[in-house]
This record gives structure tokens, C-alpha cells and sequence, in this order.
């Protein structure tokens, strides 16, 4: 629990032995926890050096908080990818993808809720912004830094995996055929996909992504607090497990294209903006759409019927009698 300490103050009446009477009769001193003195000196050096590193502007913090949380995503997701792909299907299999970008949701979650939101999706962020519940000027920022959390992240399972990569391509990085590992970062469409089909894919699923975000954030239905995150992690599983197959359901702009341009630069070439028809741009505009299909969608059916909270009816009627009472008091003449 917040503010609990190991070592409580004694309960009233304890006497410690070889105290003195005069000790006895009043209120026993709390037990004290004494460093030695190398050690207070070591946590004096360290608490400052952290507060000099403390971020003092909030939306850098919100930034920060929004590229690390994408980053666990993706470390999780994009690394449980690689891990079945190398093994050729020997050390996971396509569930172990689902979960493990179900837990790096979760995970990320945690990580940055308490700071910006949590909301590692350029989709998401747009969506809040449309609601007013996000300012319109953060949201450049907020889709950079998720984008740069997604190129960090894709980078790092790039060098945790890069002797798997290259002994599983035979050290041709290629981004399609029996051989391609250029879809361990990002998604590409099944050979039977159209161009149209992916956007119907992307904008179902992200949509059905905002409809379960947004009902967990619901302040009439939401589940226990810690519980939120974990939950959000359920709803990208169940998403993959029934929406996967065609695309890769990437749902997240930042989630495709901060890989994606890592591929690019890594090796891969260009090649990953030109497979699949120029399949590039898809997981960018159709995530969007479909999050503001989403959003529209649970705000018409669910949300603007609520009946008016408690808290908001006294609101309301303190401002009109706070009204009423200043239209009165303008008629009325000093003495």
C-alpha cells in the first residue's frame, strides 16, 4: 500500500528494555532505521542525480511515457514474431503472436497510463482529439514519439534476432517468399487479399478496438481500475485471434510504419513500401478510419444516452442558481 512503511512506530504502552522511566511515562519515540554513513551518502548522490534528470514539462513527460510504452509493445509483439518465424514453427506457433501482443499491450499499458493515457495508437490519440477529450495540439507529438518507440523497439528484436534472421533467410533479407522476415516487423497482406478487402479488414478491426477500448474507459460500466489494462490486452487477443489471418491486423499506425521504416533502413530496401501493391500506406489510413467509425459508433449507440450522473445534476443546479441569484442581486440598489 501507498505510503506503508516495514518498520511502524511501536503500539502505545511498549517499553523497549534498559529505557528509562522517565521514557515509560510518555508517548514511546518511533523506531528509527540509522544508515551508515557511506551508504546515506551514496542514496543523498543518487537522489540527486535523479532529480536532475526530472523532466519538468508535462508534455515531455506524456512523450516519453507514450515511446516506452509503444516500445514494450512492440519488444513483446514483434519479438514473439521473430521467435516463430526463425524456429520455423518449432518454438511457438501463431497463438504465441497473439499473446504475446496481447501482453505487450497490456504491459505497455501499465507502463504509460499513468502519465500520458496509455494510448499507443496514433488511431486512438486522433479519436480522443475528435471527442475533446485530448488536446489538438499534443497530437503531433504523441504520434511521433509512438512512432519513434515502434522504430526503437522493431531495432532492438532486429539485434536480439539477428543470427536467427540471417541463418533462417540464408543471409538474403527479403520481404516475401518461403524465405521473407521482413513481416516479423510489419504486416503484409495474404497473396489473396485486395487492396480494398485490407482496408475493409483494417477499419472492421480497429473499429471493433475503439468500441472495446472505449467501453472499458466508460464510466457506468468500467471494470476495477488495475484491471483496465489487462482487459485492453484481451480485447487485441481476441481481435488477432479472429481477424489475423488476412493482414496481420496491425491496428495501430505507429505499430506498422515505425517497423517498417527500420526494415527500410536495415537492409530490407525498398521493397517493403512496394510488396503487396504498395500495401504500405493500408495499416496507416484504414486504422484511422476505422477508429473514428468506432468511436462514432459507441458514442451514438451507447454513450449519449446515459442519464446524467448525480455529480453533474448538482453541478448544473448550482450554476443556475448561481445565475439566478446574480440576476436578482443586479436589481437590487445600495442603500
Amino acid at each position: 500500500m501507498k505510503g506503508q512503511t516495514l518498520l511502524s512506530p511501536p503500539t502505545e504502552g511498549a517499553a523497549l528494555r534498559g529505557s528509562d522511566p522517565a521514557d515509560e511515562a510518555g508517548a514511546t519515540a518511533p523506531l528509527k532505521v540509522h544508515l551508515w554513513p557511506d551508504c546515506e551518502e551514496e542514496t543523498s548522490k543518487m537522489e540527486g542525480l535523479l532529480r536532475r534528470c526530472r523532466v519538468r514539462n508535462q508534455l515531455v513527460r506524456e512523450c516519453m511515457a507514450e515511446c516506452l510504452g509503444v516500445y514494450v509493445l512492440i519488444l513483446f509483439g514483434c519479438g514473439s514474431v521473430a521467435q516463430v518465424t526463425t524456429s520455423q514453427d518449432k518454438k511457438g506457433q501463431y497463438l504465441s503472436i497473439n499473446l504475446g501482443f496481447a501482453l505487450g499491450v497490456t504491459f505497455g499499458v501499465y507502463v504509460s497510463r499513468g502519465v500520458s493515457g496509455a494510448h499507443l495508437n496514433p488511431a486512438v490519440s486522433l479519436s480522443l482529439c475528435c471527442l475533446g477529450r485530448h488536446p489538438w495540439v499534443k497530437l503531433p507529438f504523441y504520434v511521433f514519439f509512438q512512432i519513434l518507440g515502434a522504430f526503437l523497439a522493431a531495432a532492438t528484436v532486429g539485434l536480439q534476432y539477428y543470427d536467427a534472421i540471417q541463418e533462417f533467410s540464408g543471409g538474403q533479407l527479403t520481404v516475401t517468399g518461403p524465405t521473407g522476415t521482413a513481416g516479423i516487423f510489419s504486416t503484409y497482406p495474404a497473396d489473396y487479399l485486395s487492396v480494398w478487402g485490407g482496408i475493409m479488414d483494417q477499419v472492421v478491426g480497429t473499429a471493433a478496438l475503439l468500441l472495446c477500448v472505449l467501453a472499458l474507459g466508460d464510466k457506468t460500466s468500467s471494470p476495477p481500475e488495475g484491471l483496465q489494462p489487462v482487459l485492453v490486452g484481451a480485447a487485441v487477443l481476441v481481435i488477432g485471434i479472429s481477424m489475423g489471418s488476412n493482414s496481420g491486423y496491425a491496428l495501430n499506425p505507429a505499430r506498422d510504419f515505425g517497423p517498417r521504416l527500420f526494415t527500410y533502413i536495415a537492409g530490407w530496401g525498398v521493397d517493403v513500401f512496394r510488396a503487396g501493391n504498395s500495401w504500405w500506406w493500408v495499416p496507416i489510413v484504414a486504422p484511422c478510419i476505422g477508429a473514428l467509425l468506432g468511436t462514432l459508433i459507441y458514442e451514438l449507440m451507447i454513450e449519449v444516452h446515459h442519464p446524467p450522473s448525480l455529480s453533474g445534476l448538482q453541478t448544473s443546479c448550482q450554476e443556475a442558481t448561481e445565475g439566478k441569484t446574480g440576476v436578482e442581486l443586479e436589481g437590487v440598489e445600495p442603500d
